[in-house]
């Protein structure tokens, strides 16, 4: 299998102009403006379709999944995003790993986020969560589905170990989770509903919400933040004035705007004013509200390093830094157990921050490690 994920290598082909690779410095030189215009999923992807999933009776439709693909032959790459984030998160990734190997591509927009559509969006549990990969699974290839990588980020991590543990991708060749583990992740979970506080609620534009997610330092990668955040942001639903989306993205962060020049403060206060008059369908918000599903935090992320290391596959942990290794997790790389890698400067987004140093890890085809 190895050798089948390796044949026809192609170059990569150069970056697109304007994207930041991670360790790159933030600011531009004076006069110079970054272009936080959105990008098309067509540059990154072949296609996109609507995949019908039908319910356990098989009579009616379960939920729709929204599929985002490249390649036709080969081993199939199953790419699952982090909460909060979309199929689109995977965009940049997946250009420079499609052009490295002899492959299939296929990311999808999990329940509840990006352009999925399911009856019962409340239910983020993780077991639902994995038989839902099972079913797209199975109705996009049939019974017999070729040999798949799956390969999730902090929560999709999450999910992708659930599913493994479960089965329900019996065809799974292997298994990379990219910067979630169970101790950190639990840890985090106690300050994380201050965390989603302190975002901006609503967005003037798209644009404005790419400059947030990189100013904050949420995505280090100008263009992936450029194809990402069109998955993350909706148009409101509710008037301008009401509580849930008083606070704009003009009255938000981004410090070095406050340090502007006198002349440039007036600007961006006459700016401000008319953010105020921004009719109601101009302004964006989050697609989902992530602060509703903290009841599902904990099965999410419970006992998930234990269930990492029962995954019977070759297993791949990619991670922003060695700190977020917990005790289990420890003990089995050093058993062996699983292969473990670390891409140092790189915020939590891994694969968006620094998508060719992904692509240089051996992320498709772990060594499958002996299980002590």
């Amino acid at each position: 299998m190895e050798k089948q994920l390796h044949l026809n290598l192609l170059a990569s082909r150069p970056p697109v102009p304007g994207g930041l690779q991670s360790g790159s410095k933030m600011r531009m030189g004076p006069g110079r403006k970054r272009d936080f215009s959105p990008l098309s999923w067509s540059q990154y992807f072949e296609t996109m379709e609507d995949v019908e999933v039908e319910n356990d009776n098989g009579k009616d439709i379960s939920f729709t999944a929204e599929i985002y693909s490249s390649g036709q032959h080969g081993p199939v790459l199953l790419l699952l995003h982090g909460g909060g984030h979309s199929a689109l998160s995977w965009a940049v990734f997946t250009e420079v790993i499609y052009n490295r190997i002899n492959c299939r591509v296929v990311a999808m927009d999990l329940r509840a986020h990006g352009d999925t559509k399911v009856k019962n969006s409340d239910d983020l549990s993780a077991e639902t969560m994995a038989k839902d990969i099972g079913k797209v699974v199975e109705a996009l290839y049939g019974e017999n589905p070729p040999p798949i990588m799956m390969i999730g980020h902090s929560m999709g991590g999450a999910i992708a170990v659930h599913t493994a543990a479960a089965n329900h991708v019996p065809s799974l060749l292997g298994l990379c989770v990219i910067d979630v583990v169970e101790g950190t992740a639990m840890d985090a979970l106690n300050s994380m509903q201050n965390f989603l506080r302190s975002r901006p609620k609503t967005f003037k534009s798209v644009e404005n919400a790419i400059e947030w997610s990189v100013k904050s330092g949420q995505i280090r990668n100008v263009e992936s933040a450029r194809v990402s955040m069109g998955g993350q942001v909706k148009k409101c639903e509710e008037p301008l004035n009401s509580p849930g989306v008083s606070k704009s993205i003009g009255e938000v962060i981004i410090e070095e705007e406050e340090e502007e020049e006198e002349e440039g403060e007036s600007n961006h206060k006459r700016k401000k004013e008319d953010d105020q008059e921004v009719k109601k369908e101009s302004l964006y918000t989050w697609q989902i509200d992530l602060s509703k599903t903290e009841k599902y935090w904990e099965g999410w992320f419970s006992g998930l390093s234990a269930l990492f290391l029962s995954c019977p596959v070759p297993k791949l942990l990619l991670l922003a830094g060695v700190d977020r290794l917990d005790k289990d997790l420890t003990i089995g790389q050093m058993q062996g157990k699983f292969q473990m890698q670390v891409l140092p400067q790189c915020g939590h987004a891994v694969h968006e921050d620094a998508p060719e140093k992904v692509k240089k890890v051996d992320i498709c085809c772990p060594r499958r490690s002996p299980q002590k």
